[in-house]
């Protein structure tokens, strides 16, 4: 069988009815409604923890003992949260985690960004995470986020996103002046420091010098309350200015910012939302910075799974600092994070054995890193077995894949720094074409099979009863193969 009838063969469309096809479509209306309001972590975690309301979890904080069936929502510094659903077994035998990023590569304003020069105000930026800078000029910018003034006023800011909102741009060269541009690498084709956005021309009158930069500032301070001084403050990204988008005649896929890893914070909270009375805690985890290496107080390289952890027991009435180990050490989790989707434009970086494909189902991801495997968690194989057998229990199409051939690869998940603790864990998500370009290319079906396996890992995996049952059914096949 050739490699394009084997591929037919696993293709999620091919394998799924008319019902759920239905529900596929219906499913992605949601996620990209999602992506399109969604643009930083913070309007993240704002969108998560007021959903998670909605529909009847209740703030951590507010708790002071822990009971089956509780459901839990709680948020750290506003860019991070997660949803909690206890389970019946005790907490020191683990959760059943899953954990996505919600930060993405954009370009972030530095702390002194305003400055004009030949006739224009422009905003200097430092670029967040792994960018292809060329990526970013010559199309619509919006400019969101926080600032914070001196006496602690927050004001949020959201610029650039609805119809008859400004916009902010980057210009590139002209071609008729690009010569020298154009036999550079593609690195160097934009310097990170030309990476200014253009943001106004317009003089204010009767001003010696820089007229244009204190008009600009003039209506920074009338209209948001907000002084040169405050930039020092604040935390503003320039992301694209524009709605995520269905792509194809068909409507099969889904193209927009941010994908990389929204989608797997969008699949994981919508599952979670239906998880009921699980067996063991289900924990849905949205972190921060995992684009920049998981740092910081909001990333997974610092204390807070441990904190939640331990602020789990100790309202469950276990104050036994053991108890906080061994219930890391006793979970399982799915580092939600996408992989990279074959691009038949460009087959000369991809294994094809080993890579994965739009529309053939969630992708496990047995160990990413770089070249030998480099800063890799490498799961067991005894762990994958079983995710396996979970999947295909509840038909959910999935995939193996790895980022690329061996030596051109590679890639960072948060998997790592949970395997830290001692828990199982491996990479599980979504394939997607184009990561990292400010319009990323998913498929529909991939995006609901992310959620089955998702909400299927939250409600059963480790099950005592799912145990029993896998055995049963496993000895049920072996007798059929025998009298066959």
């Amino acid at each position: 069988m050739t490699d394009s009838k084997e591929r037919l063969k696993r293709n999620v469309w091919m394998r799924i009815n008319d019902e759920e096809l239905t529900q596929v479509y219906e499913f992605n209306q949601g996620y990209i409604d999602f992506l399109s309001r969604v643009k930083t972590e913070r309007e993240a975690v704002d969108y998560i923890v007021n959903t998670a309301r909605q529909n009847n979890f209740t703030d951590l904080d507010t708790v002071t003992e822990i009971k089956p069936g509780q459901k839990l929502v709680f948020s750290h510094k506003g860019k991070t949260c997660g949803l909690l659903v206890i389970g019946t077994r005790p907490l020191e035998e683990g959760l059943n985690m899953v954990v996505s990023h919600i930060d993405s590569p954009r370009l972030d304003l530095k702390a002194h960004p305003v400055y004009e020069a030949d006739g224009i105000v422009l905003l200097k930026t430092h670029y967040y995470g792994g960018i292809k800078k060329y990526h970013w000029v010559s199309m619509p910018l919006a400019l969101h986020g926080v600032v914070v003034k001196k006496d602690g006023k927050k004001i949020d800011i959201s610029i650039g996103e609805k119809e008859d909102d400004p916009v902010f741009t980057i210009a590139d060269l002209l071609p008729h002046l690009g010569k020298e541009q154009m036999e550079k690498k593609a690195s160097e084709v934009i310097n990170a420091e030309s990476l200014n956005a253009m943001a106004g021309t317009l003089p204010m009158k009767d001003q010696d010098s820089e007229n244009i930069k204190k008009y600009f500032m003039q209506l920074l301070k009338d209209n948001y309350d907000i002084d040169e001084d405050d930039f020092t403050s604040a935390e503003l990204e320039l992301v694209p200015a524009y709605a995520a988008r269905e792509i194809g005649i068909d409507r099969s896929m889904v193209g927009a910012y941010g994908q990389d890893d929204r989608v797997c914070a969008y699949t994981s909270l919508q599952a979670i939302l239906e998880v009921e009375k699980p067996e063991r805690t289900a924990l849905c985890l949205f972190v921060d910075k995992e684009e920049i290496g998981s740092t910081g107080n909001t990333g997974l390289q610092s204390l807070l799974l441990e904190n939640i952890v331990a602020d789990l027991l100790y309202k469950a009435g276990q104050q036994n600092y053991f108890m906080v180990r061994q219930c890391l050490r006793n979970s399982f989790a799915l580092s939600a994070d996408v992989n990279a989707a074959v691009d038949p434009n460009y087959p000369d970086v991809f294994e094809k054995m080993n890579c994965s494909f739009l529309s053939q189902g969630v992708v496990l991801t047995k160990y990413t890193g770089s070249r030998g495997k480099s800063e890799s968690n490498d799961a067991n194989p005894e762990f994958l077995g079983a995710i396996r057998n979970l999947f295909d229990n509840h038909e959910v199409v999935w995939q193996v894949g790895e980022l690329g051939k061996v030596d051109l690869g590679g890639g960072g998940t948060v998997a790592r720094y949970m395997a830290y603790f001692g828990m199982e864990v491996v990479d599980c998500g979504v394939a997607v074409m184009g990561m990292h370009s400010p319009f990323e290319v998913v498929s529909k079906a991939d995006v609901y099979m992310t959620y089955k396996a998702y909400k299927a890992f939250m409600q059963e995996f480790g099950n005592t009863t799912v145990a029993d049952k896998t055995t049963k059914t496993t000895r049920k096949r072996t007798t059929r193969k025998k009298q066959q």
